[in-house]
């Protein structure tokens, strides 16, 4: 029996996030800065007979609609993920990168990875009516740390980060799960529509945002992860402005306790109201830090993935 399995990775959004989701995006121009990291949604497909019937997925709203939207037939599809759902590291897009991208491999038509990355966030929006950005597409699609720039059109500037560099960042990122669940399509609509009757605080954030995310990838670049830390800290007081339920009392806990113990900066992850907490601290802090913030959730290990969405194993089959 033919089979095939395929990744793609969830991500870190350092800064940037809410100005690639348009209109925003296409009429002030966006900029996310991002890093992919080992948490992924895999997918398995499996051959069947015609007769077994229509093909079916055995789980993910966005893995079914890209096994509906393929035309594959005679092909059953599975899907694991090692990361929370609903936690702020894009999982729904890995899912949907990770399907998307097996199944066109599967109908011998594989994807360039800027064409995956849209081909899954169109099932995401016009599928399940989803609100979203471009960011955890093509973070998923392209793995590594993304410079991304969202207007007519979206521009991906791979950031070169050296062995040390990658060192630094998984030791000195802390990814705290919260353990609360989070509806970010709400929160997406309502700062969508705040920006759209331009209110002044939503504006002025998003720019603000904006321009914090090209000032990091500056600092990736330079290697520079003490900046970045800083940046990170300095985006989280402009993101929690954009709507009441972007924080909580547990995210305030955690950022608070980050600040008391020397980190350079932590912000929620993804669209928040609950979800994931990024902290960013000296690696010579990192241990006992570590220790206290497991007590107000799970600590989520942070190993950086270069590859994005990757083919596993394939099998042909044989008579």
């Amino acid at each position: 029996m033919r089979s095939l399995a395929a990744r793609a990775p969830t991500r870190i959004d350092f800064g940037g996030g809410w100005t690639d989701v348009p209109p925003y995006s296409n009429e002030q121009g966006g900029c996310v800065c991002s890093v992919a990291i080992a948490r992924y949604a895999t997918v398995e497909l499996l051959g069947a007979p015609p007769a077994d019937g229509p093909p079916s997925a055995s789980e993910g709203d966005i893995a079914v609609s890209a096994l509906r939207r393929s035309g594959v037939n005679g092909v059953s599809l599975s899907l694991e993920s090692d990361y929370p759902i609903g936690a702020g590291l894009g999982g729904s897009s890995a899912a949907g990168v990770a399907a998307v991208g097996a199944l066109a491999v599967w109908a011998g038509a594989p994807l360039a990875p800027a064409d995956l990355a849209e081909r899954s966030r169109a099932i995401e929006v016009d599928d399940l009516g989803n609100a979203c950005g471009r960011q955890d597409h093509y973070a998923a699609a392209f793995g590594g740390a993304l410079g991304l720039t969202f207007g007519k059109s979206t521009t991906v500037v791979r950031i070169p980060i050296t062995p040390a560099t990658t060192e630094q960042l998984e030791a000195s990122c802390t990814v705290v799960y919260t353990g609360q669940s989070r509806v970010s399509g709400a929160t997406i609509t309502g700062v969508l529509d705040a920006y759209e009757r331009r209110d002044p605080i939503v504006t002025a954030a998003l720019a603000r945002l904006r321009a914090l995310a090209e000032s990091m990838i500056t600092a990736l670049v330079r290697g520079s992860v003490a900046e970045l830390g800083g940046l990170v800290g300095e985006h989280w007081e402009h993101q929690r402005t954009l709507h009441p339920a972007i924080t909580t009392a547990r995210i305030d806990a955690i950022v608070q306790l980050a600040r008391e113990r020397g980190a350079w900066g932590a912000k929620a992850l993804g669209a928040s109201g609950g979800g994931c907490v990024l902290v960013m601290a000296p690696h010579a802090s990192t241990v006992v830090l570590r220790r206290e913030l497991a007590n107000l959730g799970v600590l989520l290990p942070v190993v950086i993935d270069h590859e994005g969405f990757r083919i596993l194993r394939s099998s042909e089959a044989t008579i």
